[in-house]
């Protein structure tokens, strides 16, 4: 079953990173707006799933998918098994969601500069994430498909491409963009 092998970290200096990644391909900016289902008791976020609903908002054109993502299989970069398909009416997801007894669990909106290239022998996505509620805070998401028996390899794929553009272990992120503005909500 392939997974998405990714690491997400902070980035401590976004103009030399940027500039790095503009080096290998041209920036694709987005908006995304997501809103993530969960039971009422919460317990699929406590297990590890996640239903999502995104709108991507590309120089005025839109798309919306809906990802389902399972546990994570590596629990160090959280890569997790993802099914994702597109969809034409979000509110009928949001419909159909409620319907079946999922609450939404939270909203949030990023803004992205995805950077699409091949490192290593392996296809990987760069996005460059600022999210309006943790304002001050850039983040770095690098991800490339693996099979199972292979995520040692593409994580350490990633790692060498983040090393090289200046994003160290160090600088990981631990908690999920959705505690975080959580979090930042609540404070």
């Amino acid at each position: 079953m392939p997974v998405e092998a990714e690491l997400t970290a902070v980035v401590r200096d976004p103009g030399r990173v940027r500039a790095a990644l503009a080096e290998r391909a041209e920036p694709e900016r987005s908006v995304y707006a997501d809103t993530y289902y969960d039971r009422p008791d919460h317990s699929m976020d406590r297990d590890g799933y996640e239903l999502r609903v995104r709108t991507i908002t590309t120089d005025g054109q839109r798309q919306t998918v809906v990802t389902y993502k399972e546990p994570p299989v590596d629990a160090a970069s959280r890569s997790k098994p993802e099914h994702e398909t597109a969809v034409d009416a979000p509110a009928v997801m949001a419909t159909i969601f409620t319907a079946l007894g999922l609450v939404e669990l939270i909203s949030l909106e990023k803004h992205c500069e995805n950077y699409g290239f091949t490192a290593n022998g392996r296809e990987m996505l760069a996005t460059i994430v600022t999210i309006p509620e943790l304002a001050g805070q850039t983040f770095i998401e690098l991800e490339t498909i693996a099979e199972q028996d292979d995520l040692a390899e593409a994580l350490g794929a990633l790692r060498v491409v983040l090393d090289g553009i200046g994003v160290t272990e160090g600088d990981a992120v631990e908690q999920s963009y959705t505690d975080m503005v959580a979090a930042a909500r609540d404070s």
